[in-house]
């Protein structure tokens, strides 16, 4: 009597994901940008940064993993796009480009960056990798959020150099951002196959 595995499961669900139809993928699409919004009003506001601490952060290091890379990218371009229109889902039911623009816009190619080496590389997959990726992940949106938060804080009469956006934008945040890649690179690791999917 033939059993399937996990490994089969997990196997199926991706390689599904990887052949199903457009229409599929821009559902999976609008479902991760909701579910990022959605984890963005999980948030705690800190008295000596505009910049609070937030749930979203484990939506965008799922998406790359969970949608591949380019529908992965396109969810986080939606968030981003749609909050900066006007729809009120960023933070605290917010829109427009904020304090956190800078993060919010560093999420598309953080989804890109993740979504390209699992994808694309099968030794990506282990433990080991997963950590280093999510973790590579946080730095690739901490910089484009510093350089906006600096130029935000100028243009608002509250700080003057880039090393105060780095004390309000970064250095408070990387204990926590470090334990969510950790969370998000063991849930990857339980969900992602070992073998190849995308072909």
């Amino acid at each position: 009597m033939q059993t399937i595995s996990s490994i089969d499961i997990k196997y199926g669900i991706f390689r599904k994901r990887v052949s199903s139809s457009v229409t599929t993928k821009l559902i999976m699409v609008v479902a991760m940008a909701c579910l990022t919004g959605l984890l963005a009003q999980v948030r705690i506001l800190l008295p000596f940064t505009p910049i609070p601490i937030t749930g979203q952060v484990l939506a965008v290091l799922m998406s790359g993993i969970l949608l591949g890379r380019w529908w992965g990218g396109a969810s986080m371009a939606l968030y981003a796009v749609a909050g900066i229109a006007g729809l009120p889902w960023f933070a605290g039911f917010s829109s427009g480009f904020g304090a956190t623009g800078g993060y919010i816009l560093g999420f598309i190619p953080a989804a890109l960056f993740l979504g390209h080496f699992v994808d694309n590389y099968v030794e990506s997959r282990r433990f080991l990798s997963l950590m280093g990726l999510m973790l590579v992940a946080t730095l690739i949106y901490y910089i484009p959020g510093a350089i906006w938060l600096s130029l935000w804080l100028k243009s608002a009469g509250l700080a003057t150099s880039f090393a105060d956006a780095i004390r309000m934008g970064v250095v408070p945040f990387v204990a926590l951002d470090l334990l969510k890649a950790f969370a998000a690179g063991f849930f990857a690791f339980a969900i992602v196959p070992k073998q190849d999917y995308s072909s």
